[in-house]
């Protein structure tokens, strides 16, 4: 195996945040024009670019000597928000409630992450703050964190700045006490919320807040990215752009797993296979192994699931021009792909989207993947 690709990132300028260039252009006229608002939602999958924003906007916030296009960089503010060291700039995120009630004591551990990849994903934080990869959450006692540090004078005498990152992770009882707060804060206080979901979020907190979507990122700007970091194939770099739809944080990791290291097209094929041969004891062994990953490593196997689907697609229905796979699967897919078609495609994007939306509601993981073996097994057979 290759050693892992250096994704260092360190987005806290606007010049250095990959594309969105008319938020960008908003926030700084925002700023420049003393319209900020008071409480704003980012909405959008953190692979966007939620994280990376929001930083390069704090540090414009709070710049000592603002330029027209962007923060000056060198200023004492600036400095200690690249450091995410800011007194006035306050960071909430999911914790494991037994490891710790309240984001501060693992703080450390979150700004080593993020200083090294502003769009870390839930699954990489699980994965790095809990070694038993449950699932973490914001509870009432940041909260009470949030409100206690907001309430005190700012260190600096300009704004402060809570973000929280996740906030859909919120229970109803930390949404609930953070309601009176987001809606008449402290002079010179901003919320930033950046939520991947909003279907989770209170509509009480959603009424509150001013919300920016914030759009997938385009396949020029990922390639231009992936294109940028040393020893990546074009070969790969079709298949990361086509699969991720403009999510930095998956392709970052699929950058890092390479396409010889790719777990979910091993999974897929050996789900077809065994699925196509009737195999019941290895379609069982399957079902087994996939209910024992984390819930997130699930989530991505569905989506590539999908993507897998797509692709067969294209090579049936456009002459064989795919929309961009590895060698490996443009190999599997060449004897593949004639088993998707009109009479199944929708069973199949049915059945891994709805399993996708099950997963994230907890179902019973080892009852969902053996249902998908055997609604896999009927489906390729009415090909």
């Amino acid at each position: 195996m290759n050693p892992p690709i250096n994704i260092y990132l360190y987005p806290m300028l606007f010049k250095d945040v990959i594309g969105h260039s008319d938020l960008k252009q908003k926030f700084i006229s925002d700023v420049r024009d003393n319209q900020v608002s008071h409480a704003h939602l980012f909405l959008g999958n953190v692979g966007y670019g939620g994280l990376p924003l929001t930083l390069a906007f704090v540090q414009y916030l709070m710049c000592e000597d603002k330029k027209a296009s962007d923060s000056c960089g060198v200023c004492s503010a600036c400095n200690k928000v690249q450091k995410l060291e800011h007194p006035d700039v306050h960071f909430s995120f999911p914790t494991v409630q037994t490891n710790s009630k309240t984001s501060d004591p693992q703080f450390a551990l979150w700004k080593s992450l993020v200083l090294e990849n502003p769009y870390i994903s839930l699954n990489e934080w699980i994965n790095q703050s809990d070694d038993k990869g449950r699932k973490p959450i914001i509870s009432v006692h940041q909260s009470e964190e949030i409100i206690k540090k907001l309430t005190l004078k700012s260190f600096e005498g300009g704004y402060k700045v809570s973000v929280i990152w996740l906030a859909e992770e919120m229970n109803a009882a930390c949404a609930n006490k953070l309601l009176k707060i987001i809606e008449e804060p402290p002079k010179d206080t901003v919320f930033i919320l950046i939520v991947e979901s909003e279907e989770n979020m209170l509509p009480t907190i959603l009424s509150r807040t001013q919300i920016t979507k914030i759009k997938q990122l385009n396949n020029d700007e990922l390639s231009q990215f992936l294109q940028s970091k040393k020893n990546v194939s074009q070969d790969l770099i079709r298949s990361i752009v086509s699969r991720t739809e403009g999510d930095l944080s998956l392709a970052l990791e699929l950058l890092n797993a390479g396409d010889n290291v790719n777990s979910n097209f091993s999974r897929f094929v050996e789900l077809m296979r065994v699925c196509y041969k009737k195999e019941v004891l290895p379609m069982f062994n399957w079902a087994d192994a996939m209910s024992k990953l984390g819930r997130e490593e699930q989530k991505h196997f569905l989506k590539y699931a999908l993507y897998m689907v797509r692709q067969s697609l294209m090579k049936n229905y456009t002459e064989g021009q795919l929309m961009g796979t590895s060698s490996d699967e443009a190999e599997f897919l060449a004897k593949f792909a004639r088993f998707i078609t009109g009479n199944n495609v929708l069973e199949f994007n049915q059945l891994f989207n709805d399993a996708h939306y099950n997963v994230e509601r907890n179902a019973h993981s080892k009852l969902l993947f053996t249902n998908i073996t055997f609604e896999v097994m009927r489906y390729i057979h009415r090909a």
